[in-house]
């Protein structure tokens, strides 16, 4: 029995929340789209085995508000991706969760109105709506593993998943991405050193248990076998980019040395490019000039992109927002995405 005096003296309420299994009833994938996340998985495995020479290109909106705008993009981008495949696999971000420093918006699953009202179990059911709308388009989806609950109700339609800066040295995500079904991501520290990344590798490689929930929304003890298909994500830190020469060439002897997997995928955004959207092209860029000079530890690129350029403040009256621009990082916009990625298939050719 709680006893009021001593325990849950900060807690102003708990509520039962819709059980993985009961969302997925609800909103239940189809034969074709789960054929679609296997088949995806698959490739995103062969290009970090470089059995698949492609490069990934992870893109789209630094983070979903609004999912008509998502659904525009994600078609766009499905157009272009089948004019890329030969040389790029196209796998678009549809991240739901912002961590945050302070605080702020933390993303569509937890306040999907934009007004403080956390309706979260009404995020989940959009959220995983539009997983489906952009699964049927046959796209490739990723998104960033920030709650360790959300992951049973989201991640069956996942094909690539990414650890942030801020969670890369928590235990908690280490051993939760052990046992998550994609190839997991993990980016260098804000700090932009590798070891917090190369620990975590190191970590997510091998079986872990911990505690989580199941299908039904029982608090279990979850044992992993571990995720063999880890890597890094360089993205820069303390104001200075990471994606040069010499960066890449110590990143991947760290790599090296401690014995996991030698490839590393570069973030146009944050600190490689000074947190300034428009530069994310020259990081793509440099990065296919590098490839060209016959770097073979470069796997793919990530780049924050949305319909329209910038970012902007989420209003008191959301119905005054603008169509198809970013609410937290600012993007670039379609016509300068794909400029950048037709330019880097077109240069690859020279490979």
């Amino acid at each position: 029995m709680t006893d009021p005096r001593i325990e849950d003296l900060n807690i102003a309420a708990c509520e039962p929340l819709i059980t993985p299994h009961e969302l997925k009833q609800r909103l239940p994938i189809t034969p074709g789209e789960a054929d679609s996340v296997i088949s995806s998985r698959a490739i995103v495995r062969d290009i970090l085995d470089r059995k698949d020479q492609r490069q990934m290109i992870v893109v789209g909106p630094c983070s979903i508000h609004d999912p008509e705008a998502a659904v525009e993009y994600g078609r766009r981008l499905r157009n272009l991706a089948r004019k890329v495949q030969d040389r790029l696999f196209l796998v678009m971000r549809v991240y739901f969760e912002k961590p945050r420093s302070t605080v702020g918006w933390k993303g569509l699953i937890n306040d999907p109105h934009m007004n403080g009202s956390f309706e979260i179990e009404e995020g989940l059911h959009i959220a995983r709506r539009l997983l489906l709308d952009l699964a049927e388009l046959q796209l490739p989806l990723a998104t960033e593993a920030l709650d360790p609950i959300s992951p049973q109700y989201l991640q069956d339609l996942i094909s690539w998943s990414a650890i942030g800066a801020r969670t890369t040295e928590s235990q908690t995500h280490r051993v939760m991405s052990s046992g998550l079904s994609c190839a997991v991501g993990f980016k260098n520290g804000t700090d932009g050193s590798f070891g917090v990344a190369i620990n975590a590798l190191k970590s997510v490689s091998h079986p872990h248990n911990f505690l989580g929930i199941d299908e039904y929304g029982h608090v279990s003890t979850v044992e992993t076998t571990g995720n063999d298909y880890g890597h890094i994500v360089l993205r820069g830190g303390n104001g200075q980019p990471n994606y040069d020469e010499e960066n890449i060439a110590r990143c991947k002897q760290a790599l090296r040395d401690a014995g996991v997997r030698p490839y590393i995928m570069v973030d146009c955004s944050h600190d490689n490019s000074c947190k300034n959207p428009d530069l994310q092209p020259g990081v793509a860029e440099d990065v296919t000039r590098q490839l060209l000079a016959g770097n073979q530890s470069i796997i793919g690129l990530m780049i924050e992109s949305n319909i329209n350029a910038g970012n902007q403040p989420i209003p008191d009256d959301i119905t005054q927002l603008k169509y198809g621009v970013s609410v937290t990082d600012g993007c670039i916009d379609w016509e300068t995405t794909e400029a950048c990625i037709m330019q880097m298939h077109d240069r690859l050719a020279e490979l």
